[in-house]
C-alpha cells in the first residue's frame, strides 16, 4: 500500500523503495504520537504522502538535471518495455510512450489533485478514506478529482 502511494508520485521503483523505507522508518520514530484519531492505515498513508510530496518538490537546478539527463538517456528510471507475446514490439512502444506522456502530465498537477488521483486510483481507494487521509470533506476529493480529470485530458489532448 506503501510503495503503491510511493510509485504513483515519483514513477522511479528504486525512489519507490527508497520513500517505503522513509515511510516506515518516520511512522516507527512517531509511533508515540500517534493519537488514534483515525486508522492507523489513514495515519500511515498520510506520511507516505508527504514524504512523496516532499521527495517531488525539487529545485529547479535538480530538474533541470533530470531533464538533462532524460535527453541523454542517463535517467535513473528505467525504459523497459515489455512485449507481451500476442502483442507486436510497435504496439508495446506506443504503449509506453503514452504511459510516459501520462506520468509527466501527472506529474505537473498541484499536489492536492495529484495526491487525490494517487489514491483514488493508484491505490484504488474510496473517496471517503481520501478525503479522511488528505483532512477535507468527500466533496472537495470529488472536486480534486473533477479539476484533475480536466487538466489532465487538456494536457494530453483530450476534449
Amino acid at each position: 500500500m506503501v510503495f503503491r502511494t510511493c510509485i504513483g508520485f515519483v514513477h522511479n521503483k528504486d525512489d519507490a523503495d527508497d520513500l517505503t523505507q522513509e515511510t516506515f522508518i518516520q511512522a516507527y520514530e512517531s509511533l508515540s504520537r500517534f493519537r488514534g484519531d483515525s486508522s492507523f492505515s489513514t495515519w500511515l498513508y498520510r506520511i507516505a504522502v508527504n514524504a512523496s510530496l516532499n521527495r517531488t518538490r525539487k529545485s529547479p537546478l535538480s530538474m533541470l538535471m533530470q531533464q538533462i539527463d532524460d535527453l541523454r538517456g542517463d535517467s535513473k528510471e528505467p525504459r523497459h518495455v515489455s512485449v507481451p507475446d500476442d502483442d507486436d514490439p510497435e504496439k508495446a512502444i506506443i504503449r509506453q510512450e503514452d504511459i510516459e506522456r501520462v506520468r509527466k502530465a501527472l506529474d505537473t498537477l498541484p499536489p492536492n489533485q495529484r495526491t487525490a488521483i494517487v489514491l483514488s486510483r493508484y491505490d484504488g481507494l474510496s473517496q471517503k478514506e481520501v478525503a479522511e487521509i488528505m483532512g477535507i470533506t468527500e466533496g472537495a476529493v470529488e472536486a480534486l478529482l473533477q479539476r484533475a480529470k480536466k487538466s489532465l485530458q487538456k494536457k494530453l489532448g483530450g476534449k
